[in-house]
């Protein structure tokens, strides 16, 4: 907890730098370029002195009050004691208003910034004109006094507008970065159940499989291959998904298509099996069909696309899957004669939370999706309502080259 406190500390304190900074900046340039307004001289920096003490706080406006002390005296300006002196008041004046300013309504920070305002420049004024025996001035043109207060009423109304529109702007900003971070957990959660469901509905499979009594030693085998290859697949997913913040290094390697879709064809044997579903491999007689990309990842979608196939024909069907090339790219093909999709449940395919399926969330056929594309590749679906689905996997055809030792 220690390190989080100081990193929440840290930017406090950059934050009030940043805030001295900026009004420091702005108190210097409107004390350096006064205005003539009816002959009489003028300068705005209470905005800025204001401003920066009801947004920086105690220490920030303790400098800013020792900027403008320190500034005035490198302008050489007379009476330098006697304006110090005239400042001191307002400032236990800011003080007050800091205790509760950050608790007043929009309308009442415009009142209470534009009130301090005036009230530090009569409250200096007065008190400088007295130590100086010019208080003849304070009364001296009273309409030009009047009208430059009322510039600094509208400019000062406006900045604090402007300010608290912009912290109202980051505020929501940041509940909309909360929530959103919020979301992705929980889609992040849900996805991690469903995707983890595949290996483990398959790995149930083959153990039932292997209480028959008439399964041979080879076969018992390759079940046990099978079964331990997608509990690593679990495994994998797992730390896929907890990795999410701070990705790893993919594993790029050649990947042979047909040996993938053959794989697929054995992973899916026994859910097929048990939804009375047969399963057509039709290999390409291509043996170079090799694209790039991480091959537990990709068996990943597949077998999530391969899945929803066979859960699309209730009561039995065919599933289809065929490896050829077109032009210079290798094609899967996922072929089912289930239920099929209109044209506007293929058009939200593979966003979250949309699934054809009562059940479904949709965020396998996402993370489906989204390593298809990341492997350079293209999903065209095809599907009539009532005839079934094809996915046409479209990748170019690729052979890693591994950079010489």
């Amino acid at each position: 907890m220690y390190p989080y406190i100081q990193k929440t500390k840290n930017k406090i304190v950059w934050f009030r730098i940043f805030i001295y900074l900026l009004f420091a900046v702005s108190l210097i340039t409107t004390m350096s370029f006064p205005v003539n307004l009816n002959g009489l001289v003028y300068d705005f920096r209470s905005i800025p002195l204001v401003l920066g003490s009801l947004y920086g706080g105690l220490q920030v406006s303790i400098f800013l009050y020792l900027t403008l002390m320190l500034y005035s005296y490198l302008l050489g300006s007379p009476n330098d004691l006697a304006y110090m002196a005239s400042l001191l008041p307002s400032l236990v004046i800011v003080i007050l208003f800091l205790k509760k300013y950050a608790s007043f309504k929009l309308s009442q920070k415009i009142a209470a910034a534009v009130t301090l305002c005036v009230l530090i420049k009569l409250l200096t004024f007065t008190i400088y004109l007295s130590l100086t025996d010019q208080f003849y001035l304070l009364l001296h043109r009273p309409m030009a006094t009047l009208q430059t207060y009322l510039l600094q009423a509208v400019i000062i109304g406006l900045c604090v507008y402007a300010i608290e529109f912009l912290n109202k702007y980051i505020h929501m900003q940041e509940e909309y970065i909360r929530s959103e971070k919020m979301k992705m957990v929980g889609d992040m959660a849900a996805s991690v159940a469903h995707e983890i469901r595949n290996p483990l509905t398959t790995v149930r499979g083959f153990i039932q499989l292997f209480g028959t009594e008439s399964l041979d030693k080879e076969k018992k085998e390759y079940y046990k291959t099978i079964c331990f290859e997608e509990l690593d697949r679990a495994e994998l997913i797992i730390t896929d998904y907890l990795a999410l913040a701070k990705p790893d290094p993919e594993v790029i390697e050649n990947i042979n298509m047909n040996d993938e879709v053959q794989y697929l064809a054995n992973v899916l044997m026994t859910y097929a099996n048990y939804n009375n579903i047969e399963i057509k491999v039709v290999l390409s007689k291509d043996s170079s069909l090799m694209v790039v990309g991480d091959r537990y990842k990709f068996r990943q979608a597949l077998i999530n696309i391969g899945k929803n196939a066979i859960e699309a024909m209730q009561g039995g069907g065919i599933l289809e899957l065929m490896t050829s090339t077109m032009n210079e790219d290798v094609v899967i093909v996922i072929r089912d004669n289930g239920s099929g999709m209109t044209t506007e449940q293929i058009k939200r395919l593979g966003t979250p939370y949309y699934s054809t399926k009562e059940k479904g969330t949709g965020l396998g056929t996402m993370v489906s999706f989204s390593i298809i594309k990341k492997m350079h590749g293209k999903i065209d679906i095809k599907s009539d309502v009532g005839v079934g689905t094809s996915f046409h996997l479209i990748f170019p055809k690729n052979d890693f080259k591994h950079p010489a030792k």
